[in-house]
Order: C-alpha cells, then sequence, then structure tokens
C-alpha cells in the first residue's frame, strides 16, 4: 500500500504542471494574467460614450489604452467581432461569499450575536472559494459589496473583487459599517402588532441608538485626547464614523423612516449612504435634496404595501435617479447574485432608462463606494476589470464570452456549466428502447 501511495503522489506531482496550464472547452482552468488585446468590439465605456470597432490592451492588471488601430505587439489578441465590451458590474449589497446555501445554517457566516457589533469584519468571513461566486462572475458581475446584517450596527461591509485565494486579495478598497435604522413600519403582511406597540418599539429602539451613539462621540473625544481608554472594539469602529473615517451604511425602507434616517443622518453630521430604500420614490425629492447616495434593490420583489402598484419596485431607482438621486442598484441576495443585470434590467424597462441603469450598476457604484479612480469605466490607466457580451448584459438571451478581473482572464466556468456539459454528453448514455 506505501508502494502504490508513493506511485500515486509521483504521478500527481507530474500531471498537476500540466493541469496548471491546460484549457478545458477552451478556456483555462484559473484565472491567468499577461498582455490581452480585445479588438473589433463596441466599447460602452460608460463615461466616455462608444467606441465602434475599437480595441482595449490590457496589460500588468490596467487598461494601457482604448481606442482604434491600437498594435497588439506581444500582447495575445482577442477577437471580439460583434461582440460589447464593458466595464465590470458592481452589486451594492450582497451576502455573497458570506452564506454558501441560505437553507444550510452552517454554511451562514453574516451575522454575530449581539444588537452592537460594527467592528465584525465582513471582510474576514468571505469564503474565496466559495461556489457562488464563479456563478456571479459568468454574469459580468465582478465586484459586490459583502454585507453583514442583523442588529442594530451588525458589522462593517467590505467591496471586494470576484478573484483571489485570499480575502485580502478580493478587497477592492471600500469598507462601511451597517446601520439598521429603527423601523416604525410593520415587518411583514403577518404583523400582528397593534400601531401603539409598533410606535413603542421604534422610539426604545431610537433611544437606544442615541445612547449607543453618544457613547461613541465620547470616545472619539477621548481618543483624540490621547487619554488611556480600556479595550472596547464596538466603539472604536464606531468612533471612525463619528470622525469621518468611515461611512455610514444605513438600511431604512419605509418612507417615514426614510424621512427620519436623514434627519438623523444631518443632525449627526455623518457621512452616510442609504441602504434599501425601497419606498424612496416616495420622498424622492427629499432624498435628492439631502444629496445622499442610494443603494437600492432588490428590483426583482413584490410592493411594500398590498395598495401599490404591482410595479412599484421596478420604477422606484427610476423615480428616485429623475428626482436627482445617485442611484446605485444591488440584488441583496448571495445564492442569486448573479440576477442583479435583471433587476438592473427591470430599472431600466420601468422608467430608469438603459444608460442610467447602466450607470447605477458601474460608475455610480463606483463613485459612492470611492474607488472611480480605478473602476466603473473602461478608461486608460483604469483597473482592467470588464467583460465581453453578444450583446446588452441586462437581456436574458445575452452570452458572456470574455470576463477579466483586475487584468486577470477569468475561466467562463462554473459548477452549473459543468454540470451542464456532464449530463448533456453523459457517458455512459442513455439507450433508446
Amino acid at each position: 500500500m506505501k508502494k502504490i501511495n508513493q506511485i500515486i503522489f509521483t504521478v500527481a506531482l507530474l500531471v498537476l504542471p500540466f493541469l496548471a496550464n491546460a484549457q478545458f472547452d477552451g478556456e483555462f482552468i484559473k484565472p491567468r494574467n499577461g498582455r490581452f488585446l480585445l479588438q473589433n468590439a463596441t466599447i460602452v465605456t460608460v463615461t466616455k460614450g462608444n467606441i465602434e470597432n475599437g480595441s482595449v490592451l490590457i496589460s500588468n492588471g490596467k487598461i494601457e489604452a482604448v481606442g482604434k488601430n491600437i498594435p497588439a505587439g506581444d500582447a495575445e489578441v482577442i477577437d471580439c467581432t460583434g461582440h460589447f465590451i464593458y466595464p465590470g458590474m458592481f452589486d451594492g449589497g450582497t451576502r455573497l461569499g458570506l452564506v454558501e446555501v441560505n437553507s444550510v445554517p452552517e454554511t451562514q457566516d453574516y451575522a454575530e450575536i449581539g444588537q452592537v457589533t460594527p467592528n465584525m469584519q465582513a471582510l474576514v468571513a468571505v469564503n474565496p472559494n466559495s461556489v457562488a461566486i464563479p456563478v456571479t462572475r459568468v454574469s459580468g458581475v465582478t465586484t459586490t459589496l459583502a454585507t453583514p446584517s442583523g442588529g442594530l450596527f451588525p458589522g462593517t461591509a467590505a467591496l471586494i473583487n470576484l478573484n483571489g485565494y485570499t480575502a485580502d486579495q478580493m478587497y477592492a478598497g471600500f469598507k462601511g459599517v451597517v446601520l439598521n435604522f429603527p423601523s416604525s413600519a410593520r415587518r411583514s403582511t403577518w404583523d400582528r402588532r397593534s400601531d401603539e406597540d409598533i410606535k413603542k418599539e421604534a422610539e426604545k429602539a431610537e433611544k437606544t441608538l442615541n445612547e449607543i451613539w453618544e457613547r461613541a462621540v465620547t470616545f472619539n473625544q477621548l481618543k483624540k485626547a490621547d487619554a488611556a481608554l480600556d479595550y472596547y472594539p464596538e466603539m472604536e469602529q464606531l468612533a471612525k464614523v463619528v470622525a469621518g473615517e468611515l461611512p455610514l451604511l444605513v438600511e431604512v425602507n419605509a418612507a417615514s423612516d426614510i424621512t427620519l434616517a436623514i434627519e438623523w443622518i444631518q443632525s449627526k453630521n455623518v457621512k452616510a449612504i442609504l441602504t434599501g430604500v425601497a419606498e424612496g420614490w416616495r420622498v424622492a425629492d427629499k432624498i435628492a435634496a439631502s444629496k445622499i447616495p442610494v443603494i437600492t434593490g432588490p428590483m426583482l420583489s413584490i410592493p411594500t404595501r398590498n395598495s401599490d402598484r404591482f410595479d412599484a419596485a421596478y420604477t422606484n431607482p427610476g423615480k428616485m435617479a429623475k428626482a436627482g438621486v445617485k442611484v446605485v442598484i444591488r440584488s441583496n441576495d448571495a445564492e442569486n447574485t448573479r440576477n442583479l443585470p435583471f433587476n438592473a434590467g427591470f430599472a431600466a424597462a420601468y422608467g430608469m432608462g438603459k444608460e442610467e441603469a447602466l450607470k447605477a450598476v458601474t460608475i455610480n457604484a463606483a463613485e459612492v463606494f470611492g474607488v472611480a479612480d480605478r473602476m466603473g469605466s473602461i478608461e486608460q490607466g483604469k483597473d482592467a476589470t470588464l467583460f465581453v457580451s453578444t450583446g446588452d448584459p441586462f437581456e436574458t438571451k445575452t452570452q458572456i464570452r470574455h470576463v477579466f478581473i483586475d487584468g486577470y482572464r477569468v475561466p467562463m466556468s462554473n459548477r452549473h456549466i459543468k454540470l451542464y456539459q456532464e449530463f448533456l454528453q453523459r457517458s455512459p448514455g442513455l439507450k433508446e428502447n
């Protein structure tokens, strides 16, 4: 048995180098870096219009050149005739990487025990080997905001690129503390609390929030005064929000709560982003006047009230955008973050328009997350995070042909595709009767 194991180990050492450079169905097994020239495509830059029959040169993880008649040199040429090149799409809020199977608690790592845990970092909980990541990125979604949930301050969200062996390698340069703003709305149609009980609970939660915030303000003042402080990680993290070092991601959905949240944010003079905002269309003018950006979604959702039109969720981002709100779209999912393009597609079809919907998952997101100097559009000098498609990525018939993240050409394969290929050509196959 020992001799057999030695033989197996020796064979593995001989085979592995070959597998590292092998291809399956025309695609490499693992992401690979290099110089690539994408030729003869329609380039949708997002910020500088479209370039017909253009090329993009990728080198050292960056977009080295964008335009026409770019010489290939030593770059690998990829013919994109009849195809389109888009910047990679952002999902403004998801549990991707924090949960593997929603129905299996053992795979969930997005919530901690306690109401106040802002120091809990979503980034350290991200699983780079999640099978849902390849499923997502072959849809053109290259960057997501990993968001914790549960409690008043559930933790700190982190922006990640969907390629890397470790969470640190995936980190895309943005973090924000999540606040679940106290709600005066019913939790669902099954919520049987009286109006008086709902009001009392909301007032109690708001009082708790203010007490915690005052504690954070005091902690920050003592910290600036170089006072001797005991280990208090929760206040240490909230003090960064008070000092303006980190933004606050304020989850709020009911129209009345959105108004209260805006007033609270302005009274505390804190840098904030509104998230959720399901009824933002009802108070769009107030949000626009506050100049607070919004991350909203999912669009593929039912109305918040029985009296609303069927398309209330679909039209929400468009109405806010028309009022002057900077809107980012999210899927608010884990297993189906791949559906982000279709959330944006519904927003586009129901009043937002394709151009604004595309911005909501590209440059708007990059600007809100403070990474627009590197991401969100196809421009010279920016990170080579983009994809090549056969058409509009918001349409279900469109196929994504190539994906690049930070200059790495990502394999166009995942668990779903492999299972499809396996059962499409079964061996041994089925015999006809």
